[in-house]
């Protein structure tokens, strides 16, 4: 409806001021070194040199030093888990509720990439693509050890419940969907709606840096904009490096049940991450189309198969139980579980709550910019439910299956479950899976899918890092995409060898460390992206009057 007392000329006007909003001299690159002696580079200096050169010192120092590093970085995890259990849950309060919002208000319907804009991959696709990236590993390594360690008191209980009891499983189902449903995904949301809006609408390069325009300007484009994308380069790989790493040792220990006479050790976990980097590498230089889309449509094909088994082989009966039983526990404790003071369950909120947030906000960078580049063409409103809704739902029946079907078993006093997790929770999954017909080819297909969603995120966290690094650029040289590969496969592979479940430790530790910044990031990004969303939102208003 136009403005009775505003004239057209002075509307464009208007509208020309708003468009000036986000011009900027700087362009994409600019800053970057290029040469091209036997190899092509093409890498932004400041930050591809300081996250590279953070990175190996890191690495360095574990390796010299490795017991004093160990002390120094469990101590360090042990206080900010301690003393920022706080701030990380009411700042993943505040991103689900942020995210809902964006769903149900006028600035949903503003679509990434302009209101003419074409989406690039079927709906199938995208999400197949967008789950891989965000929750691959996770699920296939806790989907069946977090629900039991809950209700046998591994680490600590939810919300203090006794455990062993009708209400330690009850607990045990909410607390597990808790930690994988709307929370980290809506923490992915932020970050990724964030960078597809400002890339794609406002033209400003694929770095984390340019969704802080609204906010700094064009100090964007020096000493805090470097920063701010040298810590997301540094969380991406701590997160991605760690999950590497229980990737690692779940596979191993897979390929162990399969075959016996391969063991279970770190030489084995460091063989396979060398596999995987391999893999990785020719998938990278597939590209997105060639390669991390065709292996994402086959893990959410094999997942699905895997999940229908599971249901069927449990009792189609049971796992209607377990939905329903995850389903109300997980609503029930959503409020209880979010109350981030005046809470008795420390062991739990601090080692799991705390722990989870900053892992899924150290991956945040790399989700979300992957996310960013496959979603093109959609509106806000469908970009938020597919990334917070749909994958929340799934999951829901994913760990209603695989959780529901091991906590039956623990119940039962049924198998290995019925002990407990003991010392090495990477074998929970195969556990469950000996209770069920046709183990050896389930355990295999399992083992399989680990690999595979190894695969997928060491290749789209090394496409991500890579476009960073050369200051948004999205055709970076492969040389340097293989740079990264290398990097991820070295960080989790050296330490793994060297430290062993201790280095698995200093990963995780690391992760936290680079998480915590990062929160205070992303809760700023949430301001910058309104202010770029409503200035959007007005400039339409206004071209549409004309």
């Amino acid at each position: 409806m136009s403005e009775p007392n505003t004239t057209d000329p002075e509307r464009q006007k208007e509208i020309e001021e708003l468009e000036q909003a986000y011009d900027t001299e700087h362009k994409i690159g600019e800053q970057n070194f290029t040469r091209e002696i036997r190899i092509q580079l093409d890498f932004h200096n400041p930050v591809f040199i300081a996250s590279s050169i953070l990175i190996i010192a890191f690495l360095i120092a574990t390796l010299l030093f490795t017991d004093p590093a160990q002390a120094v970085l469990g101590g360090t995890r042990q206080w900010i888990t301690s003393n920022f259990d706080w701030f990380f849950i009411s700042a993943g309060n505040v991103f689900v509720l942020f995210c809902l919002l964006l769903i149900v208000l006028p600035l949903g319907s503003i679509r990434i990439g302009g209101q003419e804009a074409k989406a690039e991959f079927s709906r199938l696709s995208w999400f197949a693509m967008l789950f891989a990236a965000g929750m691959g590993i996770g699920l296939m390594f806790w989907a069946v050890a977090e629900p039991v360690a809950y209700f046998t008191d591994w680490y600590g209980t939810p919300l203090n419940v006794e455990a062993g009891t009708d209400e330690a499983a009850r607990a045990a189902m909410g607390a597990t969907m808790y930690h994988w449903g709307l929370h980290p995904w809506a923490i992915y949301g932020v970050i990724a709606l964030a960078l597809a809006f400002f890339a794609f609408n406002k033209r400003l390069p694929l770095t984390v840096r340019s969704v802080f325009y609204p906010l700094l300007g064009e100090r964007v484009w020096g000493v805090l904009g470097h920063v701010i994308d040298t810590v997301a380069v540094l969380a991406t790989i701590f997160g991605l490096a760690t999950s590497l790493g229980l990737g690692a040792q779940q596979a191993a220990s897979g390929l162990h049940y399969i075959v016996p006479a391969i063991p279970a050790s770190l030489g084995t976990q460091v063989a396979i991450i060398i596999g995987v980097t391999t893999v990785a590498l020719v998938s990278v230089l597939r590209g997105i189309e060639g390669g991390i889309k065709v292996l994402s449509n086959l893990n959410l094909s094999l997942a699905g198969v895997l999940l229908l088994f599971v249901i069927i082989a449990g009792g189609a009966i049971a796992f209607a139980g377990n939905l329903w039983q995850t389903t109300a526990a997980y609503a029930t404790d959503f409020f209880p579980l979010s109350n981030p003071v005046g809470r008795e369950d420390d062991t739990f909120r601090e080692g799991w709550t705390s722990f989870y947030w900053a892992w899924w906000i150290s991956w945040s960078p790399f989700v979300g910019m992957f996310i960013a580049r496959v979603s093109y063409g959609r509106t806000v409103r469908e970009f938020i439910t597919a990334v917070l809704i749909v994958p929340t739902l799934v999951t829901i029946a994913w760990m209603a299956a695989l959780g529901g079907t091991g906590l039956d078993q623990v119940m039962a006093g049924i198998g290995s479950l019925a002990e407990g997790l003991g010392g090495d929770e990477s074998m929970a999954l195969f556990q469950m899976l000996e209770q069920l017909p046709w183990t050896l080819i389930t355990a295999s297909v399992s083992v399989f899918l680990v690999l595979v969603f190894f695969v997928t995120s060491s290749d789209s966290g090394s496409l991500v890092i890579d476009s960073i690094t050369a200051g948004g650029k999205t055709d970076a040289p492969d040389a340097q995409r293989i740079y990264w590969v290398v990097m991820e496969g070295l960080l989790a592979g050296v330490l793994l060898f060297v430290g062993g479940d201790a280095a698995l430790e200093a990963l995780r530790a690391g992760s936290v460390s680079t998480g915590l910044p990062f929160t205070l990031v992303l809760l700023l990004i949430c301001v910058s992206l309104l202010l770029g969303l409503r200035h959007e939102r007005r400039l339409l208003r206004l071209t549409n009057q004309l």
